[in-house]
């Protein structure tokens, strides 16, 4: 038996600037970074080159971050927030606005995992926010275990995108 790989949803600009950082690295920084270090390589002594030795290392994280890209690329599934049919409840792309139980609010967008920012309000879809509040309508109370503890949220308002 395999085991079930979660979806790996991902909004349309959200797949737009992994691609083009995959772009970014593979076009330019890739080629120009393998150019110094071959003539970093042909300048002799490599053991005391700095040009060739941190060539190496950021040639080394650029491979892995491409690898990782084209991954995300590969799992991705676009869903654009704008075409969500159902707009009364919270599923992936919805902008909610929360209330605790002190009354405090705030506004979280759901997105895939892979473009999350909470600084920025920007909650992965298997944050364990993000999987309280699915399916969710206006006016429903939603407890959530944070590391802090447990909290309880009141949904005020579900927003998408219009299309």
């Amino acid at each position: 038996m395999t085991a079930h790989k979660p979806d790996r949803f991902i909004t349309p600009q959200g797949f737009e600037r992994i691609r083009a950082e995959y772009e970014e690295l593979f076009g330019n920084e890739r080629p120009k970074l393998t150019e110094t270090i071959s003539w970093a390589a042909a300048n002799g002594d490599r053991s005391e080159n700095g040009d060739y030795i941190y060539g190496r290392k950021r040639l080394r994280e650029i491979d892995r971050r491409l690898g990782y890209l084209s991954k995300v690329m590969k799992q991705a599934k676009v869903v654009d927030p704008a075409s969500q049919p159902d707009r009364d409840q919270v599923r992936f792309g919805a902008t909610v606005a929360l209330a605790d139980e002190d009354d405090n609010e705030r506004v979280l967008t759901i997105v895939g995992d892979d473009e999350a920012d909470a600084t920025n309000g920007r909650i992965g879809w298997s944050a364990p926010m993000a999987r309280a509040l699915r399916g969710a309508r206006i006016g429903d109370e939603r407890v959530v275990t944070l590391p802090s503890g447990e909290k309880s949220y009141e949904i005020r308002e579900i927003r998408y995108p219009e299309a």
